[in-house]
């Protein structure tokens, strides 16, 4: 699997990072959206340079001039419900993109800190031959995501699979390095500490999906 540490060099994708931790900024759901949706948009400007393209005759009013567009079929999957604006910065640059959307959740049936990931609703357009971006803003154990990419590839054959997670857990990337492919690629804002007991991020943000849609039940 290729990583692509995206904070190691200093950019404006830092100053939207330190926003979207901080405690009081986060407060606004709204900026908290905003900030996980322009992260998208730079891990999309990321990914496009690794894309396929082909040549385009343009005619201007005044001429005609050449240049290249993306020459690949993309599908972009997020893992419900933190995963929808994320793939909104994402949709925001691959605009021609088709979609995909899938649930993935943490069940404790004894009602104590260990899980199992239970994967239910799915809509997703057909991943065959296309580039597969799959997006979720936090990589924590890595479960969720190996459950839904097993899920998607169990009747389909993407082109290529691109992950892409805001903030990841060491121990997270370690499990996706044991249980993917290695021609995929994995595409990180940031890596943090690890986990606590509860298998939660450390420093992390706290819970994504909360602060961009309020608490659940």
């Amino acid at each position: 699997m290729k990583i692509h540490h995206l904070s190691e060099k200093n950019s404006v994708l830092n100053h939207f990072l330190g926003e979207i931790r901080d405690i009081t900024i986060q407060k606004d759901r709204l900026r908290f959206r905003r900030n996980i949706e322009r992260i998208g948009e730079i891990m999309a400007y990321e990914i496009s340079k690794e894309l396929q393209y082909k040549n385009w005759d343009i005619s201007t009013p005044l001429g005609v001039k050449n240049s290249t567009k993306i020459n690949n079929k993309i599908v972009i999957c997020s893992i419900l419900r933190a995963g929808l604006t994320l793939h909104n910065g994402f949709l925001n640059y691959f605009d021609g993109a088709e979609n995909g959307f899938i649930s993935a959740y943490r069940f404790h049936p004894n009602n104590d800190d260990n899980f199992e990931i239970k994967v239910e609703y799915q809509a997703v357009a057909d991943i065959n031959n296309a580039i597969l971006i799959l997006v979720d803003p936090m990589l924590a154990t890595g479960q969720s995501i190996i459950a839904v990419f097993n899920k998607l590839i169990s009747t389909n054959s993407p082109k290529e699979i691109h992950l892409a997670v805001v903030i990841a857990a060491s121990e997270g990337i370690k499990y996706l390095e044991a249980h993917l492919p290695k021609n995929c690629h994995l595409w990180i804002a940031c890596v943090d500490d690890g986990l606590n007991e509860k298998k939660y991020i450390i420093p992390g943000l706290g819970d994504a999906g909360d602060l961009a849609f309020g608490n659940k039940l």
